[in-house]
């Protein structure tokens, strides 16, 4: 499976970017979509997932919101009440009960400016 993610951007504080995750090739077995992102100087962190429930980072619980698209192989991260401190780069991921286990996509690039 290959991931394609896209969205990123410059925005100000307090506004809104929804980033997307195309996943194409062998797409059978994904059992879970997720987000990381990663800071400079930081380690990659969970920001969201989506399996068997939704679970999101504490940070961002309240103002992200991850969704799938099954039809379209998507997965999105619809991203408001953005803060300084969400600047990262955002990286999808998934988890397969097939070979490959697991799966990064390139990364993208959010920045928010006070």
């Amino acid at each position: 499976v290959q991931l394609q993610a896209s969205g990123g951007g410059l925005v100000q504080a307090g506004g809104s970017l929804r980033l997307s995750c195309a996943a194409s090739g062998t797409i059978s077995g994904i059992k879970v979509m997720e987000w990381y992102r990663q800071a400079p100087g930081k380690e990659r962190e969970l920001v969201a997932s989506s399996g068997g429930r939704t679970n999101y980072a504490d940070a961002v619980r309240g103002r992200f919101t991850i969704s799938r698209d099954n039809a379209k192989n998507t997965l999105y991260l619809q991203m408001n009440n953005l803060k300084p401190e969400d600047t990262a780069v955002y990286y999808c991921h998934v988890v397969k009960t097939t070979l490959p286990f697991y799966v990064w996509g390139q990364g993208t690039q959010v920045t928010v400016s006070s």
